[in-house]
């Protein structure tokens, strides 16, 4: 990594694990495998911004640790890249474990449970969803008709304009957004601190 660390994929430590690496790998990983619109790819750091707002808009008063997993739902990638779920569902569960274990030390990393429990998971997936279906109506060349097929429509009184950034812009908000639910966590506490309520 660009910090210094060497992260070892098979058996990740969360100790190997920078915020720092993280934003930078992630302003760099295009959705779509950058087959969209515009000068610039929409990165997964990007993304991942969109999605931790769309979270919070769906569960008002959620909870900034659970902001915080929102942000880094798709961490991993920073070191594996953003495959499609298509290619993910082929390579079969020996790619799903790899996967999750470098998401469980992401998280422990920076004081999440290793695990996500499936209320938060759910409504995660609902905002990844909703992003997903704008980028593919704004940026990816979907009708409004194969989004709602694939993604669901989005929340109804949610609207967003996607305009992608540059690397070094995306990387700086995803950081940004980074320290402000860390701060806002008081010191990111233990496993046993988090409530899905």
């Amino acid at each position: 990594m660009l910090s210094g660390r060497r992260l070892d994929l098979l058996d990740p430590s969360p100790f190997d694990i920078e915020i720092e690496d993280i934003a930078h790998g992630l302003a760099r990983v295009a959705r779509w495998n950058g087959q969209t619109i515009g000068e610039h790819a929409f990165s997964v750091a990007q993304h991942s911004c969109v999605v931790e707002e769309i979270a919070a808009h769906l569960k008002p008063g959620l909870e900034p640790g659970w902001r915080l997993a929102a942000l880094l739902h798709d961490a991993s990638e920073y070191v594996i890249g953003d495959m499609i779920s298509p290619f993910k569902a082929a390579l079969g569960v020996s790619y799903k474990s790899f996967e999750a274990r470098l998401e469980d030390a992401i998280h422990v990393r920076f004081g999440l449970p290793p695990r996500t429990p499936q209320p938060i998971r759910t409504l995660i997936k609902a905002a990844d969803k909703a992003c997903a279906f704008f980028e593919a109506t704004q940026l990816a060349g979907f009708t409004e008709k194969e989004s709602l097929r694939f993604f669901g429509a989005p929340p109804a009184d949610y609207h967003l304009t996607i305009d992608p950034l540059p690397a070094p812009a995306a990387q700086a908000r995803y950081l940004e957004r980074y320290r402000v639910l860390a701060e806002a966590t008081g010191g990111l506490p233990g496993p046993d601190a988090w409530h899905t309520e």
